[in-house]
């Protein structure tokens, strides 16, 4: 699809985002909204829902949804007409080893991570078809390498990032281009659990412990992630489906 203005690379654009009242799925949101695009925001929160789509006027929509209710997501997406772009961001964390995570916290971040992508995928698809869309899923460094005590989320993002894989060969005759990004930490509400666990409930002892496994010397932020996402889902990556990408602060490459 190519776009109206070239000023707004996004503009004539609908494009679906989950897990987007807060965290990166938000700052996607943001950056879409930004570049012309019409966004329908996706979140099983209703409260933060609400409040996330303030000053964004009427270039959103939302609605309520689990990501791994089937049933949800086809209702919300009977609402919807053309869709051109489908970012899968909506996860959960669940730290441990393979000692501590307990069966069912497994198969809940799985369940969540992998199966909710592959669901929000398959209700897609159909209407990505008519437009010649474009999905970007949120793996994780995670998904790349491992991750100590992240036993459950390295199994769930290194599925997504070979799920993407499959989905660009599968879906690539319908004109549909799949990628993924793989953010290293980012500052979100979700990291920060993470980290204050990893500082002993300290969160600056937690991301001290952490930015030193980054060459550039930092964490990463929503909106640089959501820049990426924002380029993958246009026209300037028109050539690319099946890619990789690492968004990490360079820690994937030492």
């Amino acid at each position: 699809m190519v776009a109206d203005d070239q000023n707004e690379p996004l503009g004539g654009h609908t494009i679906v985002v989950t897990g987007a009242a807060s965290g990166i799925g938000l700052a996607v949101t943001r950056r879409c909204v930004a570049q012309g695009a019409h966004v329908v925001m996706l979140d099983r929160d209703d409260s933060q829902l609400d409040a996330a789509t303030a000053g964004l006027g009427e270039s959103t929509s939302t609605a309520v949804v689990d990501v791994t209710d089937e049933a949800g997501i086809a209702t919300a997406f009977e609402a919807l007409g053309a869709v051109t772009g489908l970012v899968n961001c909506a996860g959960i964390m669940t730290p441990g080893d393979v000692t501590t995570v307990t069966p069912a916290g497994f198969a809940r971040c799985l369940e969540v991570n992998l199966t909710g992508t592959f669901l929000m995928t398959r209700a897609a698809v159909t209407h990505l078809r008519a437009a010649g869309g474009s999905i970007v899923n949120i793996a994780s460094v995670a998904g790349l390498v491992g991750i100590a005590n992240a036993v459950a989320y390295c199994a769930a993002k290194g599925g997504v990032v070979g799920m993407t894989r499959a989905l660009s060969a599968d879906l690539a005759p319908s004109g549909i281009r799949v990628n993924a990004v793989c953010p290293g930490t980012v500052r979100t509400p979700l990291i920060d659990e993470a980290m204050r666990q990893r500082g002993g409930g300290d969160l600056d002892a937690g991301i001290a412990a952490t930015v030193p496994k980054y060459p550039l010397g930092r964490l990463g932020t929503p909106d640089e992630i959501a820049a990426v996402v924002a380029f993958l889902l246009s026209d300037d990556a028109a050539f690319m489906t099946g890619a990789i990408i690492a968004a990490d602060g360079g820690m994937t490459s030492v």
